[in-house]
């Protein structure tokens, strides 16, 4: 399969149970596409994505990427011009955290991290990270889409286009977010010229009631013999309206969601309700919002959703631009037991392998401190550093135990192996058993692909 046309793609929908139809043969026909194959050009190791997005950009210096010759020079200038960034930044500021190397595989992570550190050998940190600018706005774009400046689908978009779902009662691509939105909003999930049926739904974790997380997902006033023919003669109109209609996107876009909310209120209520977990469980992965949606992103992988973002909170948490040891410390706290908690008990119930796991911010900071807007003395913070920076993976065909690439002796710029942001996302395809090349869109007479034109597999992490 070279590309799949928007009409192949239509017909998927159909065979989904997507479109419209009775109830009963949609689900029928989405058991037979679910038994029987999706859309990948060959068989992946991964089958959901579990994305942990530290938005605002978590320094590599303190995290990943330790720097003796940063701590030597300290206070002192760096042995080059320090490279543009979006703010004026002066003498190496060194990493307030201590680092110890961990596992059988000997990862170095500083203490920001105590119970991730225990998951070390589960992890490929990719330390020569590199992108095109320093803004968040468009950082979150490349790094969600692949294009910093064009609207484009997101990855989960992507992903769900490409393979389908395996649960009709849920959203197949959820974004998990206490308290507000991240900087660019629902962009950073959208579907763009992909059939709207594939955006993400937000889900505003800072809520722990159920009921309340997805409102309005049980009907009050009908009994459910009552909505079910409700909603029968819904789909009949709908099937009148589309075949009057049949090429207009938006509107299947809508009939699927009246489908999907339907399918919801037997499902959503439950998959969210994490206060059905043993105590144990809830004890593992902590309290806080951050950590609670980890879990979350487990019970929703678990019940078929293809594709979870965890987003860690409103506008840009990790954005510490002064005082990084307290800043950093109080947003890794929020979240290490949940995210060590997330690997632990994926692996127990062995859905690690099948779920790629990435943690990332949108770019990483810069090892010389940070000088005042007005040219005043530094803050104890750093810059947004896009030149090099550090994520990990693991799960999903990922080599464990492993460090890919290299930045400077301080932290700056990627040097060894450097990895673009592309890159990234034509691994992860690989790993989801898509050729990036192949996995294209026909849109507005050409072939559009999560790639751009760009991008390589990156064996060094692949088990």
């Amino acid at each position: 399969m070279n590309r799949l046309t928007n009409e192949s793609r239509r017909h998927f929908l159909q065979r989904c149970g997507l479109g419209v139809g009775s109830l009963a043969l949609s689900q029928l026909l989405a058991d037979q596409a679910v038994a029987g194959g999706d859309g990948t050009h060959f068989p992946g190791a991964a089958r959901h994505v579990i994305h942990i997005f530290l938005n605002g950009g978590m320094s590599q210096v303190d995290t990943f990427d330790p720097k003796p010759e940063l701590t030597r020079r300290g206070g002192e200038k760096l042995p080059f011009d320090n490279l543009k960034t979006e703010r004026r930044t002066g003498v190496a500021l060194p990493s307030p955290f201590k680092f110890q190397q961990h596992g059988e595989s000997g990862i170095p992570i500083s203490d920001l991290f105590p119970h991730l550190s225990q998951c070390a050998d589960e992890l490929a940190v990719i330390r020569s990270m590199h992108a095109e600018l320093p803004s968040h706005e468009m950082m979150l774009m490349l790094m969600n889409s692949g294009h910093s400046r064009l609207v484009r689908p997101s990855f989960g978009s992507w992903l769900n286009w490409g393979m389908g779902s395996e649960n009709e009662n849920l959203p197949g691509f959820i974004a998990l977010c206490p308290g507000g939105l991240p900087v660019g909003g629902a962009a950073n999930w959208r579907s763009a010229f992909l059939p709207g049926a594939y955006q993400g739904t937000l889900v505003n974790t800072a809520e722990t009631d159920p009921t309340k997380l997805i409102r309005n997902v049980r009907n009050e006033r009908l009994t459910n013999s009552q909505q079910a023919d409700q909603f029968k003669v819904l789909q009949e109109l709908n099937a009148r309206h589309l075949a009057e209609r049949p090429h207009e996107a938006d509107l299947e876009a809508r009939i699927h969601s009246f489908e999907l909310a339907y399918g919801m209120q037997m499902e959503a209520t439950d998959a969210f309700d994490v206060q059905q977990e043993p105590e144990h469980i809830l004890k593992m992965y902590g309290d806080g919002p951050q950590n609670r949606q980890l879990l979350l992103a487990r019970r929703l992988v678990e019940r078929g959703v293809r594709f979870v973002q965890t987003w860690h909170g409103a506008m840009q948490p990790w954005d510490s631009h002064s005082n990084i040891k307290d800043g950093h410390r109080n947003v890794a706290k929020q979240c290490d037991q949940g995210i060590a908690a997330l690997i632990t008990d994926l692996k127990q119930r062995g859905l690690l392998d099948k779920t790629l796991i990435l943690c990332t911010g949108e770019f990483g900071r810069t090892p010389s401190v940070e000088l005042g807007t007005n040219g005043s003395g530094p803050a104890q913070g750093r810059d947004h550093n896009h030149w090099g920076f550090s994520l990990w993976l693991a799960g999903g065909g990922i080599k464990g135990g492993t460090i890919y690439g290299a930045t400077d002796e301080f932290g700056f710029k990627a040097v060894e192996n450097p990895v673009s942001v592309h890159d990234l996302h034509a691994t992860m395809l690989h790993l989801l058993g898509f050729d990036h090349e192949r996995l294209t869109y026909r849109y507005a007479g050409r072939d559009y692909r999560l790639t751009d034109l760009a991008g390589q597999v990156v064996k060094g992490v692949i088990a």
